[in-house]
C-alpha cells in the first residue's frame, strides 16, 4: 500500500513540475497555460496547464489514451455555473464543445453529443415539434455540464428526458449506461460509478406541436426582463432552499449591489453575482461567504453554491 502511494505521488509530483507530453498530432488542437476566464461566464480564473479541443469524439479517445496514467481532467463546457480559481487548473481541460452531434435517432428521439448547447437542443425539438424541451433554452451551457447537475430552468429539468448515456473513464475506455442506473434530484446527480465522463446521451420526448422559435424567444425575453443576461455572471449563484427563494433571502438582507472588488451583487436579480470590470475568484468567494453568512444571520438558511468551484488558489509571493 506504501509502494502504490509513493508511486501515485511520483506520478503527480512529475505531472506538477513538467510539462505534460503531448504527441505532435495532438498538438494543433493544445493550448499551454491557457487563461481559463476566457472560457468562463464569469470571465475570471487562473491558466489551465493544458486545454484541448477535440476535433471529435474519436480525436478525444485518442488523445485520452495517450495520457500519463493518473492525469487530473476536467471537463468544460461554455463555462455557466462554474468558478475557476485564480491559480487555475492543474493537468487537462477538455473542451467539449468539439462534440457537437446532434441528430433525430426516432420519432421522439434525440442523440445528443456532451458539447451541443443546451439551446441547440431546444430549437431542434420545436422545428421537431417535440417537447417538452423549452426548459432547455433556459440553460446557458451545453448537455455535458445540464447532466452532470440535473440543470433546469421554467418548471423542466434534464434527467426526466434522458433514457441513455454514454460516458468514458480517463483512460478513454467508452461504454452506455441506461439512465436508471443514476440517482438524480434538484440540481444534484449521483452517478452509478465515479471518474466516468459524459460524451452523449439519448433523450426522449413527446410530440407536441405549438411551440414555435417565437414562443421560446419570448420565454428568453421575460427571462431578460428580469435577470442580468447577457452580463458577466455564472446563472444563478445559490439553490433554492425548499420553499424559499435564494434571491428573496438575499435582498431581505439588504445586500442587492454589495460589492467586493469588482464582483457585485445584481441591483437587477439578487441571485446573480455579476462581474463589472476585472473581477478575481477570491473575490467571488470572499463576496459568497458574506452572503451565506448574512443570509444565516437573518434568516436561519444557509444558501448553498448552485456552482462548481475548481482549480488552486494563487500561489503566495515567495513561494
Amino acid at each position: 500500500m506504501r509502494a502504490a502511494i509513493r508511486k501515485l505521488d511520483i506520478v503527480e509530483a512529475t505531472l506538477m513540475s513538467a510539462p505534460l507530453p503531448v504527441p505532435a498530432e495532438f498538438l494543433p488542437r493544445v493550448k499551454r497555460d491557457e487563461p481559463m476566464s476566457r472560457h468562463t461566464s464569469w470571465h475570471v480564473g487562473g491558466p489551465a496547464d493544458v486545454f484541448f479541443t477535440p476535433a471529435d469524439r474519436t480525436d478525444l479517445i485518442a488523445f485520452l489514451e495517450t495520457l500519463p496514467k493518473g492525469t487530473p481532467l476536467f471537463w468544460l463546457g461554455l463555462g455557466s455555473n462554474l468558478l475557476v480559481r485564480d491559480g487555475g487548473i492543474r493537468g487537462v481541460v477538455i473542451d467539449t464543445t468539439g462534440l457537437d452531434k446532434l441528430e433525430q435517432t426516432g420519432p421522439t428521439t434525440l442523440y445528443s453529443d456532451a458539447g451541443v448547447p443546451c439551446a441547440r437542443i431546444a430549437r431542434r425539438c420545436i422545428s421537431l415539434e417535440l417537447g417538452p424541451a423549452e426548459f432547455f433554452a433556459g440553460i446557458p451551457g451545453v448537455l455535458g455540464g445540464a447532466l452532470v447537475m440535473n440543470a433546469g430552468a421554467f418548471g423542466g429539468e434534464t434527467w426526466p428526458r434522458v433514457r441513455a448515456v454514454d460516458v468514458c473513464d480517463a483512460r478513454g475506455r467508452e461504454r452506455r449506461r441506461d439512465a436508471r442506473e443514476y440517482s438524480y434530484s434538484y440540481r444534484r446527480l449521483i452517478p452509478p460509478v465515479p471518474g466516468e465522463f459524459f460524451l452523449g446521451a439519448v433523450l426522449e420526448f413527446e410530440h407536441r406541436p405549438g411551440l414555435t422559435e417565437d414562443g421560446m424567444r419570448d420565454l428568453i425575453a421575460r427571462r431578460k426582463e428580469t435577470q442580468p443576461i447577457g452580463e458577466w455572471s455564472c446563472g444563478s449563484t445559490f439553490t433554492n432552499p425548499p420553499g424559499n427563494h435564494a434571491a428573496r433571502l438575499i435582498e431581505a438582507a439588504g445586500l442587492k449591489g454589495h460589492r467586493i472588488g469588482d464582483i457585485m451583487v445584481s441591483t437587477k436579480h439578487a441571485n446573480f453575482l455579476v462581474n463589472v470590470g476585472e473581477a478575481r475568484a477570491a473575490d467571488v468567494e470572499k463576496l459568497v461567504k458574506f452572503i451565506q453568512d448574512e443570509v444565516q444571520n437573518r434568516s436561519g438558511v444557509r444558501l448553498t453554491p448552485e456552482f462548481h468551484t475548481v482549480g488552486e488558489p494563487p500561489q503566495e509571493p515567495g513561494r
